[in-house]
């Protein structure tokens, strides 16, 4: 008698088959690029880069004729390209204000009566319209100080910057170290209820001390509405060279200062295009490339330099959607497609709150955000996405899409650290795709991560890797072309939540 087959394990077994097959043949399958990928090209990015980094836009400063003078170019290339405008008033551009707070001029600092030179001898990190004569109180260093066990209330407070408090890196000398200082120690002695608050620098501090000055004296910047538009802090924070330390740590000194805060408006831009799309029903949805014209403008000199060119940050990004622009212009997709070159990202991701808060197009019919920020350096086969892990994703679907595209094309190997919410750079709230992901809409950001020359006038377009520059190009493209005809539009994660 022979042996039956079973009809559950008959249908087992086609099924496994079936998926055998399935598999073999995907692997088999060649990978058809969008169409119009011959339209990304080399020589058309280097020419575009070389441009718009030039120093004749003087580092495209936000807030300045520079950045409008660049704004009025990148017009002109969404007009050459064939992008309608699709800005205010059919136009492809969008005018917003930046209000502008910073430290006036007659301000006056002294100790013991002796004139501090403001910016040189001393700098301030945190302003506040105040005056104040009283005498200070030296704690020590930072990282000694318990400040449960110490009355503060009205007081100046004087400390030791603490060296090593974090693990620094690239971006974070300078003003971010400060800042970083203000968040571990300082914010406490505010709460506390310290009338002002003086660091003494520290190694660190003393390194990058006019990187720092530079930042402070341009003060801080915010659109109308925003925390920074009208200046709410009251107690001043202020850096002393490690000079200082002696005359402080005797409990004798006396501070006197008047700090006047000025206060400005300044005109800024957000630069509009988009394609159509062609199918009838999809083509109410948008998708959306986002980047930023905006760099440091002129600032210390270094290296006999003092243009900040802004090559990869962020030019590399805006001639990158130019290269985009003509892919999709040549193939249009099934949904329309926005191209936004946002300004004043610089001051504050300014730009993208105000065209994310007053869109030319329905909120809601924005159905992904690919933003880029710095994508033409360091290693040749390695890039970072940002927004792919819990709790920076928004966007399982939009995710997926990416690394889809990455495989198919560049197959770039990911960095995974810089998205992780311990990360000490911050870098997924540093960009422009941040407003747009407060309001729900999936976004991403892709990167090339930061490099020595990261704000400086070493960001130059000779110090670009061209060939890394078309792949990340590529890459955007391909999971643009993803987005603008695949079927639905990306899903948003329920339950998302940023951790700041």
């Amino acid at each position: 008698m022979k042996n039956k087959i079973s009809k559950p394990l008959l249908v087992f077994l086609s099924a496994l088959i079936f998926l055998t097959a399935s598999i073999s043949a995907q692997k088999n399958q060649k990978v058809i690029p969008p169409p119009a990928m011959s339209a990304i090209r080399l020589e058309d990015l280097k020419k575009d880069l070389y441009d718009l980094a030039d120093a004749h836009f003087k580092g495209r400063s936000a807030g300045t004729l520079d950045e409008l003078k660049a704004s009025m170019w990148i017009v002109e290339k969404f007009r050459s390209i064939g992008l309608k405008p699709a800005g205010d008033d059919g136009t492809y551009l969008q005018f917003f204000s930046l209000w502008r707070n910073r430290v006036a001029d007659n301000s006056s600092i002294s100790i013991n009566n002796r004139p501090l030179n403001l910016w040189t001898d001393i700098a301030i990190s945190q302003m506040a319209n105040k005056t104040i004569e009283a005498p200070i109180i030296y704690l020590g260093n930072a990282a000694t100080v318990d400040t449960n066990a110490i009355d503060v209330q009205g007081k100046v407070v004087a400390l030791e910057a603490a060296p090593n408090i974090i693990n620094l890196n690239m971006s974070l000398p300078g003003w971010r170290y400060s800042r970083n200082m203000m968040l571990k120690y300082g914010n406490t002695l505010v709460r506390k209820g310290a009338a002002a608050i003086i660091f003494i620098a520290d190694d660190i501090a003393e390194t990058t001390w006019a990187d720092a000055a530079a930042n402070f004296k341009r003060g801080n910047y915010d659109i109308e509405g925003g925390p920074n538009a009208l200046l709410t802090t009251t107690v001043p924070v202020l850096w002393l060279h490690a000079s200082a330390k002696n005359e402080l740590a005797t409990n004798t000194a006396v501070l006197k200062a008047t700090i006047i805060i000025e206060r400005f408006q300044y005109p800024s831009v957000n630069i509009i295009g988009k394609i159509e799309g062609t199918d009838s029903r999809l083509a109410s949805e948008f998708l959306l490339y986002s980047g930023h014209q905006d760099a440091h403008g002129i600032r210390n000199v270094i290296n006999n330099d003092s243009i900040y060119y802004g090559a990869d940050d962020n030019a590399s990004v805006d001639v990158a959607m130019f290269a985009i622009a003509r892919a999709f212009k040549k193939k249009p997709g099934k949904r329309s497609v926005l191209f936004v070159v946002h300004g004043a990202e610089e001051r504050g991701l300014l730009g993208s709150k105000w065209y994310s808060a007053h869109p030319t197009v329905p909120q809601h019919s924005i159905i992904a955000v690919l933003n880029g920020d710095m994508i033409g350096r360091n290693n040749p086969d390695s890039a970072a996405l940002l927004g792919v892990q819990p709790p920076h994703r928004n966007s399982i679907d939009l995710v997926t899409m990416a690394l889809a595209a990455n495989n198919e094309g560049p197959k770039f190997k990911l960095d995974t650290l810089w998205d992780k919410s311990t990360h000490v750079e911050g870098w997924y709230f540093r960009s422009d795709h941040l407003p747009y992901a407060r309001l729900g809409i999936p976004a991403l950001m892709y990167t090339t991560l930061l490099h020595p020359d990261y704000h400086t006038p070493g960001d130059n377009a000779a110090s670009i890797d061209y060939d890394k520059l078309k792949k990340m190009t590529e890459w955007m493209y391909r999971t643009g072309w993803k987005v603008a005809n695949a079927p639905r539009r990306p899903a948003s994660d329920p339950n998302f939540k940023l951790e700041r």
